[in-house]
């Protein structure tokens, strides 16, 4: 037996900030090395963090993790353990993100990554270049701070693999695992039994499968110790790294690290015995006669044993299930531990939430409430940078620490039902109750002498009062009235969140959380400066059909019981009055349901559908139950107003990352924002389809073009 213990972590490094993530790597490296590990991975680039973006642009970062190389080599850490550290290195005129492989104090090879990632939320080609030589290792010259005090002058740099006495190691990084043919396959036909794979993969709901089965069918029919480490918490940006630290073993999971979680670092340790991969690759016959005409790739001579032989008193990691969460577990801890990086790391005193007592809102407060329990409960375990971090937050006393969720929301929490003369008591109610059950402090403030004095002032301007539609009003009276009350609400939220820390004796500031969801980003179902601009929105890219989901999960799991009537609930702006014989429904006012923003924004982003492609696909989709005019009719709807509103992605706030069809404009969907919304040749396309389909000439009316519908809260409010 060849007996190897292996560890890979999840580490919450913070993008620039070089004293937290050496801090973090070198108490990783303390850690797996206590646990009796001799093979130690990290995550991509984590000396700098990996959401550096332009900052990897800038000399300074490229020298300060040089020098954090340097300052974990410099002592015994590396002793006895090889360690896969993520950087970024300049090489002659080139900078590649590298995996720097250590051992005993020094570098034995450096591996740059040959495939980058490139789409999504990835910009790797913006800022690194691929690696292409795959056929030799070529000299690197080491800085010469680094040379003299590592007393080596030049380290092999390339794509290759490092040979112990007994047994191979080799790197891949990240990206390279998804490609068509990736490097594993033929290292492992070069007899590499052990793949270190450094990765900074974020969070999509339903997304862990995919990158688990990657691993699983790596080794599966190759054999071979696959090894994963990645980031853990929000560096930065708008995304969550979602950790999930695992060791697989010839097709199965031995070792298994949590997905979400509030820890700085956590190791993730297996025990495995190398000679059950050298047995299933003898077994495969396909394997031998491969290997036996494969193309050579370079090695490293490493003069130093990593294995151990037969001991009873190491025990083997047995094959694990794999623990997955279920979608509304993934809204609950996914955005409630990227919230609480936030705020521990900004400086803020705590959120405020303008809650309206709808389904939106009320997801925000519950993810609020959730990542307080998260806390209480880390707290209890005896995680102390998370309980130094609530004592500072919180404004807790010597000696005390948060012990009760609702207590602790207290102190970090206000939430604030800004109604009007169109709010119902209904919504008023769920939202205090919802409040009281989270414990946040909660203010009922009524709007209706803001919006009467900004009329009077108008009418004092123009002599000229707007009145709502239902009271015989225009379209653009109606609009007016109800962007108003949006907009008084998001200039109340931001005074709020500044001044009452000042009100209750406190230093520091609140955060602003906006509530719009992935749905009414895409349609355009908002107002520009209502309270969905805000600091953060925890929801922004998760779809109204998962949020009512959660809502359900969180009335049960996290406590939250008034949760069920808000879910049960028709959504609604409470913009317009209330009559006996009308309430305003959002869905009615976009003219589209939220099942179906749900099915256009997945055909237009996930399987890049123009408005004709659109049209083709719903046919065969909806063809059952509507006709091709029908059909045309509703596509020509939504990309008339996804069009129209498109020009409210470039403010929106900045939102947790969670759905693949997300239209935000920062970095993920880049896109115009003026477009000619009667989109007429694709439309004529879609009447000549039609026409062709039905087999006449009957004209398939097309939307017009530039008109306006209710906006509000949660409305289109198309120009402004």
């Amino acid at each position: 037996m060849r007996l190897l213990k292996v560890a890979t972590c999840n580490l919450n490094q913070w993008a620039m900030d070089f004293d937290c993530n050496v801090k973090n790597i070198k108490e990783s490296i303390d850690e797996a090395k206590r646990a009796g590990a001799v093979i130690r991975l990290g995550p991509e680039l984590e000396i700098t963090g990996y959401g550096c973006e332009d900052h990897f642009l800038e000399l300074d970062t490229v020298m300060h993790a040089w020098e954090c190389l340097k300052d974990i080599l410099s002592g015994p850490l590396t002793d006895g353990i090889l360690c896969s550290i993520g950087m970024p290195v300049i090489k002659d005129s080139e900078r590649y993100n590298c995996q720097v492989l250590c051992f005993n104090r020094k570098i034995i090879m450096i591996r740059p990554k040959m495939w980058l990632a490139n789409d999504g939320n990835y910009r790797e080609l913006r800022w690194f270049t691929a690696w292409k030589l795959k056929d030799k290792l070529v000299d690197f010259q080491l800085p010469r701070d680094i040379s003299e005090a590592l007393s080596q002058t030049s380290v092999p740099f390339g794509y290759g693999y490092i040979q112990f006495l007994d047994t191979t190691v080799a790197a891949e990084v990240c990206e390279e695992l998804f490609t068509p043919i990736p490097p594993h396959a033929e290292l492992a036909l070069n007899g590499v039994e052990v793949f270190m794979n450094a990765s900074g993969s974020h969070h999509q709901l339903r997304k862990l499968d995919v990158r688990l089965r990657a691993f699983i069918d790596a080794t599966h029919t190759r054999g071979g110790v696959y090894m994963y480490s990645n980031h853990q918490g929000c560096d930065g940006g708008r995304l969550y790294y979602d950790g999930c630290a695992c060791v697989v073993m010839n097709g199965e999971l031995v070792a298994q690290g949590s997905q979400f979680s509030l820890k700085d670092v956590e190791v993730v340790v297996a025990s495995v015995d190398l000679d059950a991969v050298a047995s299933l690759r003898g077994s495969i016959s396909s394997f031998q006669e491969q290997a036996s005409y494969k193309t050579t790739v370079p090695s490293v001579a490493a003069p130093y044993s990593l294995c151990q032989p037969f001991n009873l008193k190491i025990s083997l990691s047995s094959p694990l299930e794999i623990n997955y969460h279920c979608a509304e577990e993934e809204i609950a801890y996914g955005p409630g531990c990227w919230l609480w990086d936030y705020l521990r790391r900004s400086g803020a005193s705590g959120f405020l939430l303008p809650l309206s007592g709808g389904a939106d809102s009320s997801s925000v407060a519950a993810i609020v409430g959730c990542m307080c329990q998260l806390v209480v409960k880390d707290i209890a375990k005896g995680d102390e940078q998370v309980k130094a971090d609530a004592i500072r937050i919180g404004r807790y006393a010597d000696g005390e620490f948060p012990t009760d969720s609702k207590e602790f929301a207290k102190r970090i929490f206000y939430t604030v039902f800004m109604g009007s003369e169109n709010s119902s008591e209904a919504t008023r109610t769920r939202a205090k109750v919802l409040a009281d059950e989270i414990g946040s402090w909660h203010l009922n403030v009524s709007i209706d002498g803001i919006v009467s004095a900004l009329l009077s002032l108008f009418q004092t301007v123009t002599g000229k009062r707007p009145r709502y539609k239902l009271d015989g009003g225009s379209n653009v009276e109606n609009l007016g009235l109800q962007n108003i009350q949006a907009r008084i609400r998001m200039v109340l939220a931001f005074m709020f969140a500044s001044l009452l820390p000042w009100v209750h004796g406190k230093s520091g500031f609140y955060l602003v959380l906006g509530s719009s969801n992935v749905d009414e980003g895409l349609r355009g179902y908002l107002t520009k400066y209502d309270c969905s601009s805000a600091d953060l929105n925890p929801i922004g890219s998760i779809s109204k059909q998962d949020l009512r989901a959660f809502l359900r999960w969180a009335a049960t799991h996290l406590g939250f019981s008034s949760l069920a009537d808000i879910e049960a609930a028709p959504p609604t702006a409470e913009l317009e009055p209330i009559r006996s014989n009308y309430s305003q429904l959002d869905e009615v006012d976009m003219g589209m349901t939220y099942e179906e923003l749900s099915v256009y924004g997945r055909l237009r982003k996930i399987f890049r559908c123009g408005p004709v492609s659109m049209f083709k696909n719903l046919c065969y989709r909806w063809g059952s139950k509507l006709t091709p005019s029908e059909v045309a009719e509703k596509v020509k709807h939504f990309f008339k107003y996804y069009s129209l509103n498109r020009h409210k992605m470039v403010v929106l706030t900045p939102s947790y990352h969670a759905e693949s069809y997300s239209p935000d404009d920062n970095r993920y969907d880049l896109r115009q924002f003026l477009y000619n919304s009667r989109w007429p040749y694709q439309f004529r396309k879609m009447d000549n389809l039609v026409k062709e389909l039905n087999g006449d000439s009957i004209a398939i009316k097309e939307p017009s073009g530039m008109g306006v519908v209710a906006a509000g809260s949660g409305n289109p409010n198309v120009g402004l």
